[in-house]
């Protein structure tokens, strides 16, 4: 028994919500206010600076279409984590369910091409099950090795597939697949130009509003909304079933989880493989979706974003999905608007380090209100000082956003207890 201590100890029991010591969760009421907040305050910030596409259906419906794909690779990384295994491979699973999704799709049948993106990424979570369930291996190498291997083996069978016979007479390179098919986008008739006429009176938080549902419900492609049941069929699976709560006992403490009869091997197999599924989805929605073909270098990124959304929202989907909504919108709001958009911003980060320098105040926190209080200073010279901010400040917005974000949930987040540990079948006999 004390040789089993030694090598994985048992987590402690999480305190309970709301308890002395512990943290509150958000309530509904509560996230609602904030959600309000913030639209008032981008409604604030798009009249007093003239940035009109800040709210507009384009920019949402941009941002709808570039949050999916990270959304995914986040579920993802949250189906593998409340197992206890850290999948820092999202991004190799998402490259491979871009190039086999775009090579399925262009040949085939889009669909198709969903189907073999999704598949593609299992394969890599079956590697990464593998390697760290079965023999242990550490989890971040495990993850880093994938995320090569991917990239290797996609740019050897570009070259291979896409620079040869039909595929290149159809627009295949050494880099690129041909073009596939659209898969159905839905608008919905009358709602949504009535939406976009009210749209265009600029009305104060009336106008944002109709944007914001405008972009929700135009050109929505049925990718998206699959993504979206992923999301609340995550939810329901993990935290209302018992083979969610089986495989949450795994990642909190496997050896009590084995010491009740849980097949620990197999619910870790479950989620890394199903976790791998999800980003290749996501990867498939990039080269499907996006652009409709596959690209060298085309996930950006994104698997990484993904897992800082899935960490911003304390490894839960519903705040995984504002993360993911959050990161999307940067994103696109830099491939559109560009620098007077980004400008119009640094207006909302200068009220929000004021409201934050004025919490940490009430809470006697000097020494963080005094840092918040400076940046906010700078922030507000920088906005006053200039009409626009650079070309490659504009390009970084999205992961500048993910590092504020990051910074600022830090001290609220709770992993689950034996996340990323070595576990061995039998300790918990």
């Amino acid at each position: 028994m004390s040789a089993t201590a030694t090598s994985t100890p048992p987590p402690a029991a999480p305190k309970a919500a709301g308890g002395k010591g512990g943290r509150t969760r958000l309530s509904l009421p509560v996230i609602l206010l904030i959600v309000a907040g913030a639209l008032v305050a981008l409604s604030a910030v798009r009249a007093i600076t003239g940035a009109q596409d800040l709210t507009s259906a384009g920019q949402i419906s941009a941002a709808l279409s570039l949050a999916v794909p990270i959304g995914l690779a986040g579920l993802g990384g949250l189906w593998a984590e409340r197992a206890g295994v850290v999948n820092i491979g999202l991004e190799g699973m998402m490259i491979l369910g871009t190039f086999f999704g775009a090579w399925a799709g262009w040949q085939t049948d889009p669909w198709i091409g969903v189907l073999a993106g999704v598949l593609g990424g299992m394969f890599g979570g079956l590697l990464h099950a593998v390697a760290t369930v079965t023999f242990g291996v550490d989890h971040i190498i495990s993850g880093i090795a994938i995320n090569i291997l991917a990239l290797g083996v996609t740019t050897y069978f570009a070259k291979l597939w896409f620079n040869t016979g039909e595929a290149a007479t159809k627009g295949g390179s050494p880099k690129q697949s041909p073009p596939s098919e659209d898969i159905t986008s839905i608008t919905i008739p009358g709602v949504s130009d009535w939406l976009a006429d009210i749209e265009k009176h600029h009305w104060f938080l009336v106008s944002d509003v109709a944007g914001i549902l405008g972009g929700l419900v135009t050109n929505l492609s049925l990718l998206t909304i699959v993504a979206v049941l992923l999301l609340v069929g995550t939810f329901f699976v993990l935290w209302k079933t018992a083979f969610g709560l089986r495989l949450r006992s795994c990642g909190e403490n496997p050896i009590a989880a084995e010491s009740l009869g849980v097949n620990v091997y197999k619910y870790k197999y479950i989620a890394v493989v199903v976790s791998g599924g999800l980003a290749g989805l996501g990867g498939a929605f990039l080269s499907l979706v996006t652009s409709h073909i596959y690209n060298e270098g085309q996930t950006g990124g994104r698997g990484y974003i993904g897992l800082a959304a899935m960490i911003f929202g304390n490894w839960r989907p519903g705040g995984l999905a504002m993360g993911a909504g959050l990161f999307g919108f940067a994103d696109a709001l830099q491939l559109r608007s560009g620098g007077q958009s980004v400008h119009a911003l640094l207006l909302l980060l200068f009220a929000v380090l004021v409201v934050l320098a004025v919490w940490k105040a009430y809470k006697q926190r000097w020494i963080t209100a005094a840092i918040s209080t400076v940046i906010a200073a700078g922030v507000l010279v920088w906005y006053l000082g200039t009409d626009t901010v650079p070309t490659e400040f504009v390009s970084a917005t999205p992961y500048v956003v993910t590092l504020l974000v990051l910074s600022l949930s830090a001290q609220r987040l709770r992993m689950p207890k034996a996340d990323g540990m070595r576990y061995r079948k039998g300790q918990g006999k």
